[in-house]
């Protein structure tokens, strides 16, 4: 009888492991998939840049009202040009920014329209080339007044007419 209690003996201790192996399995899967999200769920070949990409806050447009207006010189084909114009951002600190400096904001790009005759706003590529030159204008003034120019993202025009 003694040689009967040492195999009863042993598949009790294998059934008493496979609890804790399974206890084992599930802390170290759990811990993996914790670090995958803390780390940003990068993939493979893919940066830690390009992983934040795909977790960016969402678009924030400030429009600048009213729309501009501004006279092309006597003789042009066009008498005024008048801009609608939205500053895009992610940053809800941006937002504020741009809207405490609106009167800044607003006279340097007055000035940028106001220098540009017909020619200069007439093609496809001279409205890009006009919308790139408010975004520098603008990043300059956040960039002046202590403020972080790659925040503001991009210029839109959301209403350009010639008459």
């Amino acid at each position: 009888m003694s040689d009967a209690a040492p195999d009863a003996a042993a598949p009790a201790a294998k059934k008493s492991k496979l609890p804790l192996i399974i206890a084992a399995a599930v802390v170290v899967l759990g811990g993996g998939a914790g670090a995958f999200f803390m780390l940003g769920g990068k993939k493979e070949g893919e940066s830690h840049e390009e992983a934040k990409v795909e977790h960016k806050l969402p678009a924030q447009f400030v429009p600048l009202d009213p729309p501009f207006v501004v006279n092309f010189e006597a003789g042009a084909s066009a008498r005024f040009l008048q801009i609608a114009v939205q500053l895009m951002t992610r940053d809800p600190l941006m937002v504020e920014f741009l809207k405490t400096h609106e009167p800044v904001i607003r006279n340097d790009l007055l000035l940028l329209f106001g220098n540009k005759t017909v020619q200069d706003v007439s093609s496809q590529e001279a409205k890009e080339a006009l919308r790139q030159s408010a975004l520098e204008a603008v990043r300059g003034i956040i960039t002046g007044e202590g403020g972080k120019p790659e925040n503001l993202e991009a210029v839109y025009f959301t209403s350009f007419v010639m008459q």
